[in-house]
Order: structure tokens, then sequence, then C-alpha cells
């Protein structure tokens, strides 16, 4: 099956799908509303009477879902951007159909009004569903190689590695690499991929190799050279997607002003201030408290493990950098020797690290070690997202090296954040994470701490960085 026709059938079988999903949701509304009226006031008639109004409700929710571009699926799209969309155009769809019903019925279709909140709340669940069951598809075809997109790196620098590496640990994505373009000319292998040429080659490469995608991993390169690569790949239906640098991440939403007539763009417009701040902190209390409440048996559990581990306290004290470059004391619970760093000095820690005790590996696979954490939430010293907190004699290193480092320092430290759950966790690029927590704090809202938060659960029993 060609890849174009594999696209239009897996749209296809989406559109029955939603369709089904969004019908299945009238009839069980329509069900659950008669089961739910009592003998005395049983006045709801048979279900053929509402057949005409689900079938409103199905094409106008097909429609809804088109304009919505819900059917523009994404191989990358996270699934708690999914049913964020998919709740705002079933409500939208909802509220239309009603009215639609309203215009064609004019009055002779008396409807029960529990019945259409039943289905509202059961049409987004359904469709949700039906999404991850039919994305869970896809992903199976295209880990047996149906429907792939082969992809091109240009740039075979430390971007370039870490999105093959991405690739090449997401199967399900679909994308098959086939090599990489260096920009200096070089040649030979990057982690086992072939360099095919360079950027002034990039057009016959693509031709020669029948490229799906471009992905442009040269972040620091000046306007002119990304257009000139950009210009290479203007061929057919070819995609391409360049990896921004510092500046196009913070300034994804800038705002133009003046400064006495002269225009001038604002990228600095930090979006947690005033009323927010109050926000997030009443977010951080009620999540915290509740979280540290739920987890205190696991903890009290943790905590006597660790002290029949090794000889040592159970919790673990370090000096951290937080809000505006202040040092506030963190807790953890101990999974190193007590003298862990006495001969190597302040360290990172790295994937099977000797100076972890039996038990700490465990705690710090799966995250168990920063439970404690919710008590620094709690006191108000850190927040259940934002920027990691790093030692101070690292943040002294990185504010060297890297532009901005400090600006990440205007929120509260999280427990997790924008940067760990695109999988920077460990030892990882402090630059590319740096990226991810500016635009964090120049992004902030509640519904990203909440996806962040759902994401972090996700990901806490499958993180490779995590150790």
């Amino acid at each position: 099956m060609s890849k174009r026709r594999f696209r239009t059938v897996s749209t296809i079988l989406l559109v029955l799908i939603d369709a089904a999903m969004t019908a299945l949701a009238f009839y069980l509304g329509y069900l659950i509303r008669v089961a739910s009226d009592s003998p005395a006031n049983s006045a709801i008639p048979a279900f053929g009477v509402y057949l005409g109004m689900m079938l409103i409700q199905v094409g106008v929710m097909i429609a809804v879902f088109f304009f919505a571009k819900l059917y523009h699926v994404k191989r990358v799209a996270s699934r708690v951007d999914e049913l964020y969309a998919v709740f705002a155009a079933v409500s939208v769809g909802s509220l239309i159909a009603i009215a639609v019903t309203s215009l064609v019925y004019k009055g002779e279709l008396d409807f029960p009004r529990l019945m259409l909140v039943y289905a509202w709340v059961l049409n987004i669940v359904l469709v949700m569903v039906g999404r991850l069951l039919h994305g869970y598809g896809q992903r199976l075809l295209r880990r047996s190689g149906l429907g792939t997109d082969r992809v091109l790196i240009v740039g075979t620098g430390e971007v370039g590695q870490l999105l093959l590496q991405k690739i090449l640990h997401a199967p399900h994505l679909g994308y098959e690499p086939v090599g990489f373009v260096d920009a200096n000319g070089n040649s030979g292998d990057v982690l086992d991929l072939p360099i095919l040429g360079k950027v002034t080659d990039l057009s016959a490469i693509i031709d020669r190799h029948e490229v799906d995608e471009v992905l442009v991993a040269m972040p620091e390169a000046p306007t002119d050279r990304l257009l000139e690569i950009i210009s290479q790949c203007d061929r057919g239906r070819i995609g391409i997607r360049v990896f921004p640098d510092v500046f196009q991440i913070i300034a994804s939403e800038v705002s133009i002003g003046d400064l006495d007539g002269l225009p001038m763009l604002t990228v600095r417009d930090l979006a947690l201030r005033g009323w927010k701040l109050t926000l997030k902190r009443a977010f951080d209390l009620v999540c915290g408290t509740i979280f540290l409440i739920a987890t205190s048996p696991l903890m009290i559990l943790i905590a006597v493990l660790v002290k029949l581990d090794s000889p040592g306290p159970a919790l673990f004290v370090q000096e951290r950098t937080g809000l505006d470059g202040k040092p506030f004391p963190v807790i953890k619970f101990r999974t190193m020797r007590v003298d862990a760093e006495a001969e190597t000095g302040p360290v990172w820690a790295r994937a099977g690290d000797p100076r972890c005790t039996r038990l700490g590996s465990f705690l710090r696979k799966y995250s168990f070690d920063e439970l404690p954490q919710f008590i620094n939430v709690v006191l108000g010293e850190m927040s259940m997202v934002g920027p990691r907190p790093e030692r101070p004699v690292f943040v002294e290193q990185f504010r060297q090296r890297i532009p901005r480092y400090m600006d990440r320092h205007r929120e509260k430290a999280g427990l997790t954040g924008w940067a760990q759950v695109n999988g920077l966790r460990g030892d990882t690029s402090i630059e590319e994470r740096t990226k991810y927590d500016l635009w964090y704090v120049e992004n902030w809202s509640v519904l990203l701490d909440v996806k962040i938060i759902l994401r972090t659960a996700f990901r806490i029993f499958r993180d490779p960085n995590a150790y």
C-alpha cells in the first residue's frame, strides 16, 4: 500500500470511528436517562423518535472535528493535547447540534436535557477511546514498516544526533532515517547512519533517496543559511522541519510595541506574574498537599527500606538553586553512599553509577527518591512544575557558557518540567534543557502544568534517562 493511500484509509477509518462513537454516546445517554427516570414520570418516548436527532449530532460532530483540524493527524501529537482538542470540539459540536435540532424540528421534538448532558460526557470519553485505539493500530502498522516516511537529517552535530536517537527510540512514529547531510561536506558515518553529502547536494540527495521529510538540525545557523537549505528542499510534497534556536523558542509569541514611536519586539514578557502567581501557588498547595498525604505510607516504607539497605540517614538534604537564583534545601531519599563525593567532588549521576546503593538505583529509575520534594512544594520552596533545580556549583558553570541560563530561575524550581517530559533528563544537553525551560517560563498556563504532570505520570516507568 502506498503512503498516500495509507494516510487516506487511516483518515477515513478515523472519521468512521468518530461517527460510531458519537452515535454510541448518544444512544447510551438515552439509555442512562431512561434508566434514571422515575416510574411516575416515565414519559420518554422510544429511541426511534430521537434517531433524526442522533444523525444531526453525528453529522455536526464530524463537521466540527474537520474544521478543528482533528483529522490532520500528527505523528508526534501529545495525547493530552488531543484530549483538550476533543473536549473543546465535542462541547462546541454539542451546542451546534442542539441549535440545528431546534431549527429542524421547530419545537416538535421534546428531548430530555439530561440525556444531552450524558451524551456530551460520553461523547468525549468514547471519542478519545476510539482515537487511542486508532492510534495504537497505526503505531503497530508503522512498526511493521507500513506507511513509513523516509527522513533526511541536515546537520551532524549534537542536535542532529539527538534527533536520530529520538527517531530510533520511537519506531511507532513511522520515520525511516536514510542518512545525514553535513554542513561542512564531511563524509563517513554518524551513529551508524551514513553522511550522504553536503548541503549544496541536498536537492539531488532528496531525489536519489526518495526522501519524504527533511529535519534541519542546525539551530545556530544564520537565517540566510537556513533559507538556502529550505530552498534546496523545494520539491513536491516534501515536509520540512527546522529545529529552533533559543530566540525562535522564546519568541514564539512575540508582541509588538513601541519605544517613543520606534517599533520594538517584546520577547521577555513573562507569562507568570500578577494574579497568575497566586493561581499557580494555589494549584501547587492543593496538588502538593494531596500528593503528600496520598504518598505518605509509601514514603514511610521507602524510608525504612533505605535505612535497612545501607548505613546512613533515610533522607538526603542538598542545596539547590531556585527562584531568583536563591539557594534552598531540596529533600530527597538517599540513594547513594554517605561518602559518595568524597573522592570525586560534585559530579552528575550517570547510568550504572557505582556510587548508588542497591535500593538507590531502583528508586532513581522510577523517581521514587523525589517523593519528599512534595514537602518543598507545600512549603513554597518548589512548584509542582518548573525548571528542575541544579546545584549552585553547576549553575555557576552553566551561567558562564549558556546565554540566558539564569532566566530559567525567574520561576520556582519544579518537581517535573517541560524539558523532562520531552526526554531531556539525566546526562543530556544542558543547552537544550535551557531552551525548553525558557519556553515554559514564557508560556506558562494551568493547562500546560496539568499536561506536564500527566505526561510525567506516563513516563515514570519508561524513561530511559532516569538513573
